[in-house]
């Protein structure tokens, strides 16, 4: 079975940042405590200090580049609807006018088709002793 290490160097580290400071506090646990403390607090303020929206007119520069990206995708969306709006139009017109081109086209069969049932009609009739 194979171990880990971690634990042994987590701890080794920490071992040797307490000895660090109980050294620099002159072995005092309350100096070096303090010390730890101090530490902390400067590195928390300078990651802090260089993370975006930090400073402090910051909600003002957010707000309007908030306010022209909203601008912008109003103006992008109207755009599309305008857009999607001719596209209906030009689709309702072409459907409009194939129906009627269809429509036109079924007639023309239409009337061939009962000019030649007619024809075939008085053909049979005359066989069978009909008139035309």
């Amino acid at each position: 079975m194979s171990r880990s290490n971690l634990p042994a160097l987590v701890g080794l580290t920490a071992a040797g940042g307490i000895g660090y400071y109980l050294y620099n506090a002159g072995g005092s646990p309350k100096a070096a405590e303090n010390k730890f403390e101090s530490d902390v607090h400067k590195a928390s303020a300078s990651v802090k200090a260089h993370l975006p929206g930090s400073s402090p007119n910051a909600e003002d520069k957010f707000k309007g580049i908030g306010a022209n990206a909203g601008s912008k995708i109003d103006n992008a969306w109207s755009e599309a609807d305008k857009q999607a709006g001719r596209a209906k139009s030009n689709i309702e017109a072409y459907t409009k006018e194939a129906k009627a081109e269809a429509i036109k086209a079924v007639d023309k069969f239409d009337a061939k088709v009962e000019e030649g049932a007619a024809k075939a009609k008085g053909g049979i009739s005359s066989w069978f002793g009909g008139s035309k």
